[in-house]
């Protein structure tokens, strides 16, 4: 599949999941949730995996821990928050810068209508 063919998938899971569960709930609810999601659909797809990152000579074993990535092609960053925050989202464009991935969602699941929370994010975007 392409990126933004797993795009549409991740979108159609997160508005299952906001209809059902709703905003308000852990984070980590909401990775389980999609998680469940992407097995009943055979998505493979890793989760809560350590990167690595290079600092000049060094490799530095203390790096992010990424939410999902799907296929290795689309990185989904699960937040529940009251608002998202700059930071997220460069968090999200370091993951890719890192990944070598070309795209991610960030999804938001503390909100109203889950289309606000979901924000497409491009490798070497600026803010």
């Amino acid at each position: 599949m392409t990126e933004n063919e797993l795009a549409t998938i991740a979108v159609d899971i997160s508005f299952k999941i906001h209809k059902i569960l709703g905003p308000g709930l852990l984070e980590s609810v909401y990775e389980e949730a999609f998680a469940y999601e992407l097995e009943k659909r055979g998505i493979p797809y890793t989760r809560q995996q350590g990167m690595k990152v290079n600092y000049e000579e060094a490799v530095l074993d203390i790096g992010f821990r990424y939410d999902i990535v799907m296929e290795n092609k689309l990185v989904v960053e699960i937040k529940s928050v009251e608002r998202l925050e700059k930071v997220h989202h460069k968090i999200v464009l370091t993951y890719l810068k890192l990944t070598g991935i070309k795209l991610a969602l960030l999804i938001n699941f503390n909100v109203d209508l889950i289309k606000d929370g979901i924000h497409r994010k491009i490798q070497g975007e600026l803010l």
